[in-house]
């Protein structure tokens, strides 16, 4: 799952990870990669369907077996079932952690969804509401929630914002996405002015298209291929290069977990309010 040699650095030995939307894809991804390097884990997901996404979420079997590849890969995990619509469920999350680890030092808000992808005179107030209240109120729900005990711990520490390509440019169809994704950048730069005197970082990681189920389904490789009535992998994959300079139609979950852990380790340690594109050039076509 990691990628990642056996000798690799274990640079967040002794740190706890709070991590949103861990039952698949980059969450998951992330939680396997933090704990390969020795951290321990507090994560949620819903583990239920939202109506207006355009896939299904994550199942609670989908949550074990993240548990089950965190702890194969030597990390202790603290998981629990949470909206991060739901403020309340977002601070019992982390305080179940809390309560097992005793301190947080890097966050990873990362949960998201999209949906209801249409002209924005077309998209339903019920469709509007859960993406951004899923991509933007609930990262201001997983940030808000981990800031006091960071900063009453006194350990500095990394803010994590998972952003997109849809965080720096328009996209016809997203108007709930794309604008959820913007606000993150906006919300990101109050928190590095704010939480830099208790030597606590924010930034955003911005990738292209990845290949999670988010990305990975018949509807998305439609809007690439709509001359083709069911297009392949090679199809799909062939059509999404357009977007890219590199010619990739998509990145892997394991470039984005790269780049998070790097901003949110020492290595880092001066780099705060700025967005990462890890977009294989897609912002800068």
């Amino acid at each position: 799952m990691s990628g990642m040699s056996t000798d690799a650095r274990r640079r967040f030995d002794g740190k706890v990870v709070f991590i949103s939307g861990i039952g698949r894809g980059q969450g998951r991804q992330h939680a396997v990669d933090f704990a390969t390097e020795g951290a321990d884990v507090i994560g949620f997901d819903i583990c239920e369907d939202v109506p207006t996404a355009h896939q299904p979420m994550a199942t609670k079997d989908d949550l074990a077996e993240t548990v089950r590849l965190v702890e194969s890969a030597g990390g202790r995990i603290v998981a629990t079932q949470a909206d991060v619509r739901d403020h309340d469920a977002v601070h019992h999350a982390l305080d179940a952690g809390l309560a097992e680890f005793g301190r947080v030092d890097v966050v990873v808000a990362n949960a998201g969804m999209a949906g209801d992808m249409r002209p924005l005179w077309e998209v339903t107030e019920e469709g509007w509401r859960d993406v951004v209240d899923t991509n933007l109120t609930g990262v201001f729900h997983t940030v808000k929630a981990a800031a006091p005990p960071m900063i009453a711990a006194g350990n500095g520490g990394s803010m994590v914002l998972i952003g997109s390509i849809a965080a720096g440019k328009g996209w016809a169809n997203l108007a709930n996405y794309v604008s959820a994704k913007h606000g993150l950048v906006g919300l990101m730069r109050v928190m590095a002015i704010e939480l830099a005197p208790h030597g606590i970082r924010a930034n955003v990681v911005s990738p292209t298209n990845v290949g999670t189920r988010m990305f990975m389904n018949d509807i998305v490789a439609k809007v690439f291929a709509p001359e083709l009535e069911s297009p392949s992998m090679e199809e799909f994959e062939r059509a999404a290069r357009w977007m890219n300079l590199l010619p990739r139609g998509w990145i892997e979950p394991e470039d984005i977990s790269s780049a998070v852990r790097w901003i949110s380790s020492a290595e880092a340690r001066y780099v705060t309010g700025h967005m990462l594109p890890v977009d294989a050039g897609c912002l800068a076509k």
